[in-house]
This record gives structure tokens, sequence and C-alpha cells, in this order.
């Protein structure tokens, strides 16, 4: 079982990470894109900002931790993690996930430097 406290922390440990807020709610970004938010924390949720393949995979893999988000935005990749659903190692790794797509998105649009993974 995981906490908003672990998430942030997790988050926060990869490389270039930063906090700000989108919205009123706290959101994690790296070369200044958002990767995760706490946007649905009140009901037990992260999110991380994923491909539609990769929410497949993980949906399909862990359905019962791994939720599209509504809408067009989980349509986009937009997926929730249940936080009391998820163990350490399966947030870190989602959030590794995350944040590694948007490092390589990041890369191709020239945001910024690739950090070290």
């Amino acid at each position: 079982m995981s906490t908003v406290d672990d998430f942030r922390r997790l988050a926060l440990g990869l490389d270039g990470t930063e906090e700000r807020s989108h919205m009123g709610s706290p959101d994690f970004r790296v070369g200044g894109r958002i990767f995760a938010t706490l946007a649905h924390q009140a009901e037990g949720y992260g999110n991380l900002m994923l491909t539609p393949e990769v929410q497949a995979m993980f949906v399909g893999e862990a359905p019962e931790t791994f939720v599209p988000i509504a809408g067009g935005w989980g349509r986009m990749g937009a997926t929730h993690i249940r936080l009391a659903a998820a163990d350490e190692e399966t947030l870190s790794g989602a959030l590794r996930t995350a944040w590694k797509l948007r490092v390589e998105k990041n890369a191709k649009t020239g945001r910024r430097k690739r950090p070290r993974t």
C-alpha cells in the first residue's frame, strides 16, 4: 500500500524532477513538462501521463491498480494509479515509466537535455 507521501517522495527522487502546481493540484515535471500529478489524491489516486499503449499494458497487467482517467485525457494515456493497491515497487516503476516517457518526448522536441536514467 502506497500513500500520497510515497508518490511525492518517489517522483521527486527522479532526476531533474520538480514539484509545481497545476490548477491547484501538485504536479511533477521534468524539463518543465508534467509527467505525474496528485490532482485526484482525495479519491486515493495519483495520475500518470503515459502513452495509450503503455496504459493498456499497465491496465491489462494490474486492473486493480491502474485505471484510465475518464474522457479524452484517458484516451491519450492519462492513467490513475490506486495508491492503496500499489506497493512501493509498482508505484516506483510506474512513476519512472511516466518520467522516462516525458524525458524521451522532451528530447524529441528539443525541450531540454535528457537527465541521467
